[in-house]
């Protein structure tokens, strides 16, 4: 057999085995209340050397070979960018508008705080990790990358948590998802400076990086969101059968991507942008059916993201100094994040056990965490220990999420509550509009992971 047929033979071996366990697994995940991605990145700690690798027959690596894992990634890229314009093309701007002022201080908080608590605890981890395969990490772009790592909310992962606790029509749930992608987008546009920092070789190439990034957003928004909302509104895109706006669509999306990457940073921020920009209400007009069919295959190809990743991960190697690093970034991470949301929600009059409620909630990082931590990888940034137990801090704040905000937003507050609005209860301020009641994202492409 030659090599190339050898690396397809073993790459539709190894999806095989990704779907099925990480079905398996996220299925379980499910039943324990928690997002089906603890479940595929757990399968794929499990397939690696943390667990199958112990088995005799080094079966991690004769079940997924060195030549055919840079397919797998590549395909998990390509998820990750069609999961990513899910992402925001489910922003709800209306809604953010809505609560502005008081969403933002508190997703201003979420980040602010465990991002300088970030940069404070890294120079106790610099010293061992400064060096990656031999190469040197800058420590100006470790601190500012731990500082990102830190602050990051997944937005998807507590959408589909407050669904989950069925908050989605409560003001509660809806603030937090407010707040989550808030905190999200500027997570995003942090990690894109650390990127610009990192790759620009000096001041004033990041500026110029910084700067490319910021003309071709400007691009997405004034130019190629107004011609696809002519487009899609018109005669030929309304056409019933009309193969026009998949085409424009999915051919935009890629191309999106494609600049990011040339401008030096992640197909994810492509993938991201076109989806914020889209029109919404023209795209759910003409072809409701392909952000539909985007999110389907990403929920195909995510898992192989999720399970790749954990291929990565190999918690037997942690030792001691890998549990004491652990320690500081968790108490770093969920300190931050949590003292960060819950005094900004304090502050803007929430009583203390929902601005806890809401601490809480902006813990949770799911696969946004792991999506950075990727991109600390790639970046040179992450040795494979401080890889590890960026990983296990990402499913650790997941895990814990619904189990404490049960612990804090009993059903018997969530009754008491009703109707009643946390804000309208604080007392918004003259011209700041309480969340919508039912603000749901009715017209989103489906569920998030």
């Amino acid at each position: 057999m030659t090599a190339p047929l050898a690396d397809t033979a073993y790459v539709l071996l190894d999806l095989a085995l990704m779907v099925a366990v990480g079905s398996c697994l996220g299925a379980i995940a499910v039943r324990w209340g928690q997002p089906a991605v603890i479940g595929e990145i757990l399968a794929g700690i499990a397939l690696g050397p943390t667990l199958l690798g112990l088995l005799p027959g080094q079966l991690t690596t004769r079940l997924f070979p060195v030549s055919g894992r840079p397919f797998l990634t590549v395909l998990a890229n390509v998820g990750l960018v069609m999961f990513m314009f899910s992402v925001g093309f489910e922003l709800d701007h209306g809604h953010m508008r809505q609560i502005r002022s008081a969403a933002a201080a508190v997703s201003l908080g979420s980040v602010a705080l465990p991002f300088l608590l970030g940069i404070a605890v890294a120079p106790l981890l610099y010293a061992a990790n400064r060096s990656v395969h031999g190469h040197h990490v800058g420590r100006t772009s470790f601190l500012l990358f731990l500082g990102v790592a830190m602050s990051v909310t997944a937005f998807p992962v507590l959408a589909r948590i407050i669904t989950g606790l069925e908050l989605q029509h409560r003001r509660l749930g809806t603030f937090a998802m407010t707040c989550a992608a808030g905190a999200d987008v500027m997570a995003w546009a942090a990690l894109a400076i650390v990127v610009a920092v990192v790759g620009g070789h000096g001041r004033l190439n990041a500026a110029r990086l910084l700067g490319e990034l910021l003309a071709f957003t400007l691009v997405l928004a004034f130019v190629v969101r107004p011609l696809l909302r002519r487009v899609l509104t018109g005669g030929r895109g309304r056409r019933p059968g009309s193969q026009l706006p998949f085409i424009l669509i999915v051919t935009g999306l890629l191309i999106s991507a494609w600049v990011t990457t040339r401008l030096g940073f992640q197909p994810i921020f492509g993938g991201f942008a076109f989806g914020a920009v889209m029109p919404r209400k023209a795209v759910m007009s003409a072809a409701p059916e392909v952000p539909l069919l985007i999110e389907k295959v990403a929920q195909l190809l995510v898992p192989i993201f999720f399970i790749t990743t954990g291929l990565s991960v190999n918690l037997s190697g942690l030792g001691g100094q890998g549990l004491g690093e652990l320690l500081v970034v968790l108490g770093a991470s969920c300190t931050g994040k949590f003292v960060g949301s819950a005094a900004t929600a304090r502050l803007r009059g929430f009583d203390s056990r929902r601005a806890a409620a809401i601490g809480v909630l902006m813990n949770s990082r799911g696969l946004t965490e792991l999506v950075v931590i990727q991109v600390g990888a790639s970046l040179g940034i992450l040795t494979e220990r401080l890889y590890a137990v960026m990983i296990i801090m990402a499913i650790v704040t997941t895990v814990v999420t619904t189990p404490l905000f049960r612990l804090l937003y009993s059903d018997r507050l969530q009754r008491e509550d009703g109707g009643q609005s946390p804000l309208a209860e604080a007392g918004a301020r003259p011209g700041e509009a309480a969340a919508p009641e039912h603000a749901t994202h009715e017209d989103a492409p489906g569920r998030a992971r």
